[in-house]
């Protein structure tokens, strides 16, 4: 269920990277908080680390990810997010 593993970064406004801590990423990966049964293919397993099912569209999970945690106050306005497949 899990094939793809995804970095989950933060940017600061030099251009730095920084793994998102887990329970920023199991904050956004609950259900209930996102409402989007897309999501439910997605496992939290560390600092900057997500596991996802194929049906996981990266872009959308991106845009709403980092809506989430703009939101959320985790995401400064100089800050953003990047979402990548390792390989």
């Amino acid at each position: 269920m899990f094939a793809r593993r995804l970095s989950i970064e933060r940017i600061d406004a030099a251009g730095s990277a920084h793994p998102c801590p887990i329970h920023w990423i199991d904050n956004f990966a609950m259900r209930n908080f996102t409402n989007d049964a897309v999501f439910d293919d997605t496992l939290p397993v560390g600092d900057g680390v997500l596991e996802a099912g194929k049906r996981v569209p990266v872009a959308r999970l991106h845009h709403a990810m980092e809506d989430w945690f703009r939101r959320k106050g985790y995401l400064k306005a100089d800050q953003s997010l990047r979402v990548t497949e390792l390989r």
